[in-house]
């Protein structure tokens, strides 16, 4: 791994676990703070959501950790995959906190922010969210090697991020939990910066994102 890699990787990180002391953002979105949110507020929603995401994210990280030697890629893989174990952890933490099922039927995901989702249609795939993998996609990812698994994994990693970006800052904007509101912030920030350099991982392999 060259240096450059070593200290972008090195800054991803500690953007990561700094991520709680991100400034919060006015908003006129934003809810009141109840003294325990509802099943049905932003802050639940959110929580359910990401959490489904993230849980993506380190199914994926843990794939392409067996299909490379590379050293830059792993070394990726290993800290999307352990910070965003950890966010879901609190994230379903608080949920447990606040007496709220950790999956809400009937309920569309990320219909708290103003979004149907899919719909009657269903989800495209397997794929829930904006951003998330389909399973023709992960299955793609499971039986490449090398060169290609990085590829396709920055790829669907980076669109996995955007989509990430996506409704952390919709939480941001309309969370009333401040501890709450603080880790999207630094969501946004930290991934905004890998996928920064998930791009140039992309541009050394001769490839670039898919949009």
């Amino acid at each position: 791994m060259t240096r450059t890699h070593g200290a972008s990787i090195a800054a991803v990180v500690l953007a990561l676990l700094f991520a709680g002391g991100a400034v919060t953002v006015a908003s006129a979105d934003r809810e009141d703070a109840p003294a325990t949110p509802t099943s049905a507020s932003a802050d639940a929603g959110f929580a359910r959501d990401m959490s489904v995401h993230h849980q993506q994210a380190v199914e994926m990280s843990f794939i392409v950790r067996d299909r490379t030697d590379d050293a830059d890629v792993r070394r990726l893989a290993y800290d999307i995959a352990n910070t965003q174990a950890n966010q879901r952890g609190m994230m379903l933490g608080w949920l447990d906190m606040w007496g709220l099922p950790k999956v809400e039927s009937g309920t569309e995901p990320m219909s708290w922010m103003g979004m149907g989702g899919h719909g009657d249609a269903g989800p495209l795939d397997g794929a829930l969210m904006p951003g998330m993998a389909t399973r023709t996609e992960l299955d793609r990812l499971r039986k490449a090697d090398g060169k290609e698994a990085e590829i396709l994994y920055l790829q669907l990693m980076t669109d996995h991020h955007k989509g990430g970006v996506h409704m952390a800052q919709g939480c941001v904007d309309r969370c009333s939990v401040e501890i709450e509101r603080n880790l999207a912030q630094g969501m946004v920030d930290a991934q905004e910066s890998e996928i920064g350099l998930m791009a140039q991982l992309l541009k050394e392999r001769g490839a670039k994102p898919r949009a």
